[in-house]
């Protein structure tokens, strides 16, 4: 099975399918007895087969402002435009209208992360084709300027959910594009780590939400545990946890950490990297307000290639542990399955 990064690819399909529900559906499944040389040629096929299925149901379409010189009014008369109009001799009307168009920015992102796939060399040719015959459905579409894109302004609602999984796929794409300065041509690094750390927190969040439904998985804020009477909160940093897991009186915090290197060497130690735990145990003793010990925490690491992991915990003075595991990653997907079942029998 092709690796990348220490990675089975097929794996990083099976994470995106919790991550994203859209996925489990009938028109993916066949990707996962595909064989794919790296991450970008899985990215190019889901694409593929999910543009396939957006244009079964029809492009999205918005209305756009359009502004263009005509013979007779259309919307609105660009009184400015007209002038400028009449000053060159022409006869026709400036005029600012909504057209009813599929050249939207959800549809603009598809075609120039398609086009950017096209031109990445480790997508093998046959994907580049089918993106290509794609393509031709997005004449009336532009390519825009990827760097432009504000990620965090793109909002979906019922008729647009269809968009949701695909475009959070573009970002993956375009965040790990580089354009370079001498031929204007796309050139893209490996999938990163910043990326991964993204698409692993959301993977291990969905997996106890959909296989431990009694453990009310969810991503939610800590209070800071100080007087808000006489302290000023707008210093303090918000505490988003990654997955938080309760059962009974109990309550597990789990910070997930997808980095190159699990451990800091400290004066040829090997140790936990000091912000991690400090963050985990922040979590902890704020949450645990009453000092009950009922809150434990774990740091889980992507396991890496290092010979040393993280596999053992402290306990702190009021009852509190916290746990330090390795989640391996580089195997088959039922195996880590059967590990992130173990974790919640700690």
């Amino acid at each position: 099975m092709t690796e990348d990064k220490g990675i089975f690819i097929r794996n990083i399909y099976y994470m995106l399918t919790y991550a994203f529900h859209e996925l489990r559906q009938n028109n993916y499944e066949y990707i996962a007895g595909e064989e794919f040389e790296n991450v970008h040629d899985l990215f190019a096929e889901i694409l593929s087969c999910g543009i396939s299925f957006l244009l079964k149901q029809g492009l999205h379409r918005e209305y756009v402002s359009k502004n263009e010189s005509l013979t007779t009014l259309r919307g609105k008369l660009d009184i400015n435009g007209t002038i400028r109009e009449r000053i060159s001799q022409k006869t026709k009307l400036s005029c600012e209208y909504d057209e009813y168009s599929e050249n939207c920015e959800f549809n603009q992102i598809l075609k120039s992360t398609c086009i950017a796939l096209i031109n990445h060399n480790e997508v093998k040719s046959q994907r580049k084709k089918t993106l290509r015959r794609l393509m031709l459905f997005f004449n009336n579409v532009n390519t825009i300027n990827l760097d432009s894109v504000i990620w965090k302004r793109l909002r979906f609602d019922r008729n647009t959910r269809t968009y949701q999984m695909l475009l959070y796929l573009c970002y993956f794409v375009v965040s790990d594009i580089l354009l370079t300065t001498d031929r204007g041509d796309y050139r893209m690094k490996q999938f990163s780590d910043e990326n991964m750390c993204r698409l692993y927190e959301k993977f291990i969040l969905e997996f106890y939400k959909r296989h431990y439904p009694e453990l009310n998985a969810e991503a939610s804020q800590i209070d800071w545990n100080v007087q808000k009477e006489v302290s000023d909160m707008n210093v303090l940093p918000i505490m988003k946890t990654d997955v938080m897991l309760h059962f009974a009186y109990r309550t597990l915090i789990i910070d997930a950490k997808y980095y190159g290197k699990t451990m800091q060497n400290n004066f040829n130690k090997r140790t936990i990297h000091s912000n991690n735990l400090y963050q985990i145990q922040s979590y902890v003793y704020n949450l645990d307000k009453e000092h009950t010990g009922n809150v434990d925490g774990m740091l889980l690491y992507a396991k890496t290639q290092e010979e040393i992991v993280p596999n053992n915990q402290v306990v702190l003075n009021d009852g509190n542990t916290i746990y330090f595991r390795t989640l391996d990653l580089n195997q088959p997907f039922e195996e880590i399955k059967k590990q992130l079942d173990h974790l919640v029998i700690v």
